[in-house]
This record gives C-alpha cells, structure tokens and sequence, in this order.
C-alpha cells in the first residue's frame, strides 16, 4: 500500500478539522497553515472531500469547512480509498482472489499481498479520525493533546550497511 502525498494532505486536513469538530468551521487558509499543506492544492482536496460527503463548506463571514460526521465515524480507510484508491500493491482484494485462482505459479506470492493488504485493511477501517486527533474520550492511540512541531510525515530510516 502506498499513500501519496495528496493522502497525506486529505488525512492532514482532516486531522485538522476533527481536532476543531462541533467548535468551529474553518478557513482553508487556516486548515493549510496549521498543516502545513499548500493552499492550492488543498482546495482541490477539500472540494474531494466535500463531494464525498466527508465534509461540508459553510458560505459567509464565519464560513469554512468542517466535517459532515463526528471524528469517530470517519476511518482513515474511507480518505485513502477514496483520493488514493484500493488498499493493496497489486489492485483491491477482488483482483488479488482472482489472482490466486488463475496464477498457480504466483499463487503464494499474491496470498501473501492479499494478508498484507487485508491487514493494513483491517487498520485503516478500525482506526478512526478521533482515535489519531487524540480525542481524550475516544482516542485509542494517544491521551495527548499536544501540539508537535512539524517534522517530515513519515520517517526513513536509513539502511544500515556491514563494513567488514
């Protein structure tokens, strides 16, 4: 599974918005600046997102976005479908099933893609926005409420060679 950098931002945003949920509506100015996400792009990512109902613009003066549902009922898996598409290396898990039965010469190896796509599955769809905005009442992963200076998203750890 890969999650691009346009994921990335459509899960930053929403971050952004669950943290502000039943508060306030909010600017994409504002939504870019506390994620740090380009104005541009993340207006095409909010119009994404508001056309699958994940969220929802406000017109006027204390308008903005905010999201249509509550943080808990909105899974990480449900935004990475839906701006990055199916959940596994090789297609959804449809094509990887059908890839089992006609390829008995890979069949193992597309086995393997198939529990790795059905575990990262089984993640993304329990985990949900509130669980990773730290929600105290609902929050899984983090009972904090701190704000992190912002650092690359994902780390890479570099390899490690043997001189010998």
């Amino acid at each position: 599974m890969k999650i691009s950098q346009k994921g990335l931002y459509a899960l930053q945003a929403i971050m952004t918005l669950g943290r502000r949920y039943g508060v306030e509506t909010v600017k994409i100015r504002d939504i870019a600046m506390e994620s740090d996400l380009p104005e541009k792009f993340l207006e095409l990512i909010l119009l994404e997102l508001k056309n699958a109902r994940i969220v929802e613009s406000v017109r006027g003066a204390k308008g903005g976005y905010r999201l249509r549902r509550a943080p808990e009922e909105i899974k990480l898996s449900e935004v990475i479908r839906l701006v990055d598409g199916p959940l596994a290396p090789f297609g959804d898990a449809d094509q990887l099933r059908s890839l089992i039965t006609t390829d008995p010469d890979h069949r193992a190896l597309y086995s393997v893609f198939l529990e790795v796509r059905d575990a990262a599955a089984k993640i993304l769809e329990s985990t949900s926005v509130a669980d990773i905005v730290g929600e105290p009442s609902k929050a899984k992963r983090s009972n904090s409420k701190k704000k992190h200076k912002k650092g690359p998203a994902l780390s890479v750890v570099p390899k490690v060679s043997k001189s010998t």
